[in-house]
């Protein structure tokens, strides 16, 4: 029987043309790459097929030898990278080289700015895989078998990396991938057996099959007769899982490629930790902390997860049980010696095992950030601009070890009114008043927003330091991690302020204030009716006129348009207006006969308190017409 030699010509998916483009222009002077990733995806078909080779023997053909295998010819200019994996059907041949299944592409493509240098790192973050071909060849051609079908159910694909390729039915007898590079000639390099043995060593050493080459061939003694060359091949590389040998014996270098091979990241990692355990339970793990933040981390169906082995057997990519959701950046392997060869993502959810190593890993990962965070330098500073906002979700996830991750958390504080978030909860501590029971915290819109909030006023009068909160994240972390080194945390414009650093000369000053601005406050409730739960004399302001405040028990702002971004149902409630009486608008307010004038008095400073914490008005345009109306007064008298 023959393969179906019908050739059709198709067009790659629009967002794989973009990245092809952009890629081979922006990783062109980090050519040699291609190598190791195409060396790295045909490791992992090799993976795959001794996975399924487990419940299906048949589909090793009798050949149960796993290699990579890697050929040069200078004179044709070509490189060719097969292995006797898993292979590819006609469909997954398409799927797999003609789009790029990511979620979150076209955002990823926008966020490209043709700065070649910036590009290149975002697109390493991406992870190009099969595509890094294109760098160095102007023709490319993958024929493929999938393990266990007949030889005539081989495939071809072949493009030159612009808007289309052609795929065409080709006998194959024997199963895996073969990827031939026709290279471009200012990458002819590439077809010399020294430089693609020194790239193999250099990228590919930890792979645990062998990158096979033919062995060189000794130099003719001057008078020999020729003799036939023998084609002989040698691994290039150790072929021993990096994670199997001692600390004691793998390098930095070694370390760092191996964390190229597990993420696809063209980076080097920040920091990393391998460590065996021994005892009730054995396994051995190995774990990375990137430098960047992956394109696709808010998406939540972004891969994740480690690579998982039993007993040096690869089972799966992305076995996302190992680590709790806040800490999905993390990359490496872990390699059990419990857990049953046929294990799957449903048994994963049952296994007493996978329990004890998930909590186990997770203090390791935590332990690692703990580290870094007390090294000098800047590691954790680019660490938690990268990954903060992840690391926030944590003490909402992760109840057990809450405590840890608040001592991870950093924040902008009014110590420094700088927005980079640098300040720990225990930098906070640390410097608290005598006398200050509770730590601080606003939260708003944005850094600006929050750095100017009224409710701070009283705070820096005072010289007690207030955390500026104005991630996304924070008003549902703050409801989590209620409190801090035995501290509870206190929203300032959350319920009736109650500082306990003020005197008792303070405190009487504040009830004479409320008692004589009663008619006050009652006028402007009668006023704002409806839009206020209650209007309420303070001592909070200094400066400001009036703030809005919170319910004790309310959804703070940022909360409730979390909620409402995501559709869900918001409970209605109203807050809560606080004023001023020293305020000379307030004052002048105080004075005003005509009720008309005083009730467009009265809204106005409501929606400007509503401005200042960075709300949005019911109604701007009657806001816009008192504001014209008083001026023009003003203006005649």
């Amino acid at each position: 029987m023959t393969a179906e030699v019908k050739k059709e010509t198709l067009g790659f998916q629009t967002e794989a043309k973009q990245l092809l483009h952009l890629m081979i222009h922006s990783l062109y002077s980090n050519r040699e790459i291609f190598l190791r990733e195409l060396i790295s995806n045909a490791s992992d078909a090799i993976d795959k097929l001794r996975f399924a080779a487990l419940s299906d023997e048949s589909l090793l053909e009798g050949q149960g030898d796993f290699q990579v295998q890697v050929d040069v010819d200078k004179e044709a200019n070509t490189i060719t990278i097969s292995d006797n994996g898993i292979g590819m059907t006609r469909d997954e041949v398409i799927e797999n080289l003609g789009t790029i299944a990511k979620s979150g592409t076209a955002a990823f493509l926008e966020n490209l700015t043709g700065d070649q240098k910036k590009d290149s790192q975002l697109i390493g973050q991406f992870g190009v895989g099969f595509y890094s071909a294109f760098i160095v060849a102007e023709r490319v051609e993958v024929h493929s078998r999938k393990a266990g079908q007949d030889a005539a159910s081989g495939v071809v694909w072949e493009s030159r990396g612009e808007s289309e390729f052609s795929i065409e039915g080709r006998e194959k007898a024997s199963r895996g991938t073969s990827i031939t590079l026709f290279l471009k000639e200012e990458a002819k390099e590439f077809a010399d057996d020294f430089r693609v043995r020194s790239v193999i060593k250099k990228y590919s050493d930890h792979i645990s099959v062998p990158v096979m080459m033919l062995k060189p061939q000794p130099p003719q003694a001057e008078g020999e007769e020729a003799e036939a060359p023998v084609a002989e091949y040698e691994a290039v590389n150790e072929a021993t899982a990096l994670w199997t040998r001692p600390r004691t014996e793998i390098s930095d270098e070694e370390y760092k490629s191996f964390y190229s091979h597990v993420s696809h990241d063209f980076e080097e990692p920040l920091t990393w930790s391998h460590n065996k355990v021994e005892g009730k339970l054995e396994y051995t793990s190995l774990l990375y902390l990137p430098k960047r933040a992956p394109f696709d981390m808010w998406h939540r169906d972004m891969t994740r997860g480690l690579k998982l082995y039993v007993q040096r057997t690869f089972i799966m990519d992305e076995a996302e049980q190992f680590l709790p959701m806040y800490l999905r950046f993390v990359k490496g392997v872990v390699d059990s010696n419990d857990l049953p060869l046929n294990v799957s993502r449903e048994i994963l959810q049952q296994e007493g095992a996978v329990e004890s190593m998930r909590n186990a890993l997770t203090k390791r990962v935590l332990d690692m950030l703990s580290k870094l965070a007390k090294k000098e330098g800047d590691d954790y500073a680019l660490f938690w601009k990268e990954f903060g906002q992840v690391m926030k979700e944590g003490p909402a996830e992760d109840f057990a070890n809450k405590e840890k991750i608040a001592k991870l958390l950093r924040f902008s504080t009014t110590h420094t009114d700088a927005p980079e978030q640098d300040q720990s909860l225990e930098d906070y501590v640390s410097r608290m008043k005598e006398g200050q029971e509770k730590i601080y915290y606003v939260v708003a819109e944005n850094f600006n927003t929050a750095k100017s909030s009224p409710h701070l006023e009283v705070f820096r009068k005072k010289g007690i330091e207030v955390l500026l909160l104005s991630d996304r994240v924070d008003d549902w972390l703050m409801n989590h991690l209620q409190e801090f080194d035995g501290k509870a945390l206190q929203d300032v414009a959350r319920g009736a302020l109650d500082l306990a650093a003020d005197s008792e000369e303070e405190k009487a000053e504040q009830e004479k204030l409320q008692k004589e601005s009663e008619g006050l406050v009652e006028r402007l409730a009668k006023v704002l009716e409806g839009q206020v739960e209650e209007v309420r004399a303070t001592a909070r302001l200094t400066d400001s006129a009036a703030c809005l405040v919170v319910g004790e028990h309310d959804l703070g702002a940022q909360m409730r348009r979390i909620m409402e971004a995501a559709g869900q149902p918001v409970p209605e409630t109203k807050p809560i207006l606080e004023v001023n009486p020293n305020h000379p608008l307030l004052q002048m307010l105080d004075k005003e006969a005509d009720e008309d004038r005083f009730a467009d008095l009265g809204s106005i400073i409501f929606d400007q308190a509503t401005l200042a914490e960075g709300g949005q008005l019911n109604d701007p345009a009657s806001y816009v017409s008192r504001l014209n109306k008083i001026l023009l007064e003003m203006s005649k008298s």
